[in-house]
């Protein structure tokens, strides 16, 4: 069912287009907060499909909140576009995510869906992860020097920490990208692009499911049980070291 969401979910976001009107964009908490008439249609869907098929189940989304479930059940979490200040402005890198979390927060099913490249990351607790159905690792880089490092900004702004670690990669000849999606971020270090990415803070809406499919990966994450709004760094295991040497030196 997951996947079958996210293929949805997918072509939900690809038909409305990568450039939603004006009209269609709305401030949340600041300017550089917003939610488009996609991101809540996209929500609503996957809560009503949820909620017939899993009644005990508690769903948290990035825009109805949360709507808890029977004592004991696991949740769902859902970010309906992550990456919407890209959608909004044309910029076709954002995804959709979803996964099953344990009571206690552990992630059980993860899946993201990038809708422009018509792929999606899929993982199940214990049984690896999956590109468009077949199996991904995380790479065999041995340094970060001469390879791809990812980040996420704060919404609009640095988080603390980050300026340090960004000279400390510099001085490494890593190359830096900020995207702009969260999930796509983690998730990129399970199909062996980047070597690493850090986020400043962890949110389980749009981080437990790329989280479980990077480890299940092979991916090293740091700390292996991630805290809410506390930084997060996903690594291939031969740079892991260093990527944490570097955070070290960088205050974070």
């Amino acid at each position: 069912m997951a996947t079958e969401l996210a293929a949805w979910a997918a072509e939900t976001i690809r038909r409305s287009g990568a450039g939603a009107p004006a009209h269609d964009v709305r401030e949340k908490d600041s300017p550089a907060d917003i939610v488009t008439d996609t991101d809540e249609r996209v929500e609503r869907h996957v809560r009503e499909v949820l909620g017939a098929a899993f009644p005990t189940h508690g769903v948290v989304g990035e825009e109805y909140g949360v709507t808890d479930g029977a004592p004991g059940a696991p949740h769902w979490v859902v970010d309906p576009v992550d990456g919407t200040t890209n959608f909004a402005h044309g910029i076709g890198w954002c995804s959709f995510s979803l996964g099953l979390v344990a009571p206690d927060g552990t992630p059980l099913v993860g899946v993201v869906a990038d809708p422009w490249r018509g792929e999606t990351f899929t993982a199940v607790r214990g049984a690896g992860a999956r590109l468009n159905g077949r199996p991904v690792r995380a790479a065999e880089h041995t340094a970060l020097t001469g390879h791809v490092f990812l980040t996420e900004w704060a919404a609009h702004a640095h988080w603390p920490g980050m300026d340090a670690l960004l000279a400390q990669l510099a001085d490494r000849h890593c190359t830096v990208r900020v995207m702009g999606s969260t999930a796509l971020s983690l998730a990129q270090v399970a199909a062996g692009r980047a070597a690493a990415t850090a986020i400043g803070e962890f949110h389980h809406v749009d981080g437990a499911p790329a989280l479980l499919i990077a480890t299940e990966a092979g991916a090293v994450a740091l700390p292996e049980v991630p805290r809410y709004d506390k930084p997060l760094l996903l690594a291939a295991p031969g740079v892991a070291a260093e990527a944490t040497e570097l955070l070290r030196l960088a205050g974070v």
